[in-house]
């Protein structure tokens, strides 16, 4: 029996949430939206982008570092 990857697939949600993010933190910008509410939605898609990233080094064996 073949074992299932767990590298995550292009249109896996976890992206969608991340490139999601990044349109609202963009939207926010160029919008001229509070720069407090620009630094949230930045951060937030920084943390999505980061968390897929980090994720999907260890699906390929190279992530380091702990999990929580």
């Amino acid at each position: 029996m073949p074992r299932q990857s767990k590298i995550l697939p292009p249109d896996h949600p976890a992206y969608t949430e991340a490139i999601d993010a990044m349109r609202r933190y963009r939207e926010a910008r160029d919008t001229g939206a509070a720069a407090i509410e620009v630094e949230r939605l930045r951060l937030i898609a920084e943390s999505l982008f980061q968390a897929v990233t980090d994720y999907q080094m260890r699906a390929f064996g190279r992530g380091g570092g702990t999990t929580h």
